[in-house]
């Protein structure tokens, strides 16, 4: 049987770098997308010492552009048939609500929310005629808990909860799955490399300056407790080869007690305990 084909967006580090591997081991055909493909190296290096290499194929791929995605949808589209898209590309954007500009929040919507449609728009054609296939999109535990600071990201992230939502009641009858993958607090360059604090909320005259800084402080923080993140990528190669999916997957310390006691809690009771957390 010819090896299934699987696309993952934002292969070039994080989460996408480690699934493409995970999936490669699993025996799939992976296609490696990334905005630039001269950060494939570490990908590739990473292939070629677990003996994976060839099984991995690096495509260019910037997920908030019509016209890659328009060049990248006729790539795809020669391969004939896609079994698994990983939905993975994105970025943390921050920043107090007063201060985060309306073009911030929009760019950040066109790489974790438009972008993640166009893409799975482009696959679903393919899917539908298969009548097979998964999309895995990778949300976190903030598209189930707001955070201050962190708007635009955790806006962005509830949206993509409600969309994947939608779109597994579509596609159920086509034999498509749709699965949310909600990790915690991982050891990936979103919270240090990837995270974009508008530039507003970092200045020293800023009303919210110090509440910034101990934000900031705080993750840092918890980094030294941050999970591995081969975990997720593992987890994502295990949902991938299962015949039967369910919506959501939690996966990391303390992410299904804190959505527990979200819902379970009235809200002051939570915000109390929150704001009392962030102070500790």
């Amino acid at each position: 049987m010819e090896k299934q084909i699987a696309v993952v967006t934002g292969s070039s580090s994080g989460f996408g770098l480690l699934t493409s591997l995970e999936l490669a081991k699993s025996g799939f055909r992976v296609i490696a997308t990334m905005r630039d493909v001269n950060k494939s190296i570490n990908l590739m290096d990473h292939a070629k010492t677990l003996g994976v290499e060839e099984r991995i194929q690096i495509v260019e791929l910037d997920v908030s552009s019509n016209v890659s995605i328009n060049n990248w949808k006729s790539y795809m589209e020669g391969l004939g048939r896609i079994d698994v898209l990983v939905n993975n590309a994105g970025f943390a954007g921050a920043g107090f609500v007063e201060e985060v500009p309306i073009d911030e929040y929009r760019r950040q919507f066109e790489t974790n929310v438009f972008g993640v449609i166009a893409v799975t728009q482009a696959v679903l054609p393919l899917m539908r005629l298969q009548h097979s296939g998964k999309i895995i999109n990778l949300s976190s535990i903030s598209g189930k808990i707001g955070f201050p600071g962190l708007s635009p990201y955790i806006t962005s992230k509830h949206a993509i909860e409600g969309w994947s939502e939608s779109l597994r009641l579509e596609m159920k009858p086509f034999g498509i799955e749709v699965i949310l993958v909600e990790p915690g607090s991982y050891q990936t360059n979103i919270w240090s490399t990837g995270k974009q604090v508008t530039e507003a909320s970092l200045k020293v005259d800023s009303p919210y300056y110090e509440t910034m800084k101990k934000l900031e402080h705080h993750i840092e923080k918890g980094m030294s407790n941050f999970w591995d993140p081969s975990e997720v990528a593992r987890l994502i190669a295990v949902i991938a080869k299962r015949k039967n999916t369910k919506l959501r997957y939690m996966v990391g310390k303390g992410v299904k007690v804190a959505v527990f006691l979200k819902i379970i809690l009235p809200w002051k009771c939570w915000e109390r305990l929150f704001l009392k957390q962030l102070k500790g």
